[in-house]
């Protein structure tokens, strides 16, 4: 079974990102190891890693991707790192439409 920054929590889909700030395009691009041998989602955004703008960005750019409203994400883990864990609101329905996301992204 291939590694996936995506897991079933108790409270919603917790997704494991590494954001780049000040990048010149919002994008996802897809999964990357990290140093704990897992993997993380890497996203970058055009904004400046200030004031949580970076983070904010990061949340409408998944969100958007999703196809899912941004008031269902939220940022639980990382807020000063690159190193992220972010919750989607729901259940095994969300975790098998962002593992066929994934999917079709790579």
């Amino acid at each position: 079974m291939p590694a996936s920054p995506f897991h079933l929590a108790a409270d919603g889909v917790r997704i494991a990102v590494r954001l780049t700030p000040k990048a010149g395009a919002n994008r996802v691009e897809g999964v990357r190891p990290a140093a704990n041998g897992a993997v993380e989602l890497a996203v970058r955004v055009g904004a400046p890693p200030e004031d949580g703008k970076a983070n904010e960005a990061m949340l409408r750019l998944l969100a958007k991707s999703w196809r899912r409203p941004v008031s269902g994400l939220d940022l639980v883990q990382g807020a000063a790192s690159r190193h992220k864990v972010v919750r989607l609101q729901g259940g095994a329905s969300e975790l098998a439409a962002l593992e066929q996301w994934l999917g079709e992204l790579q």
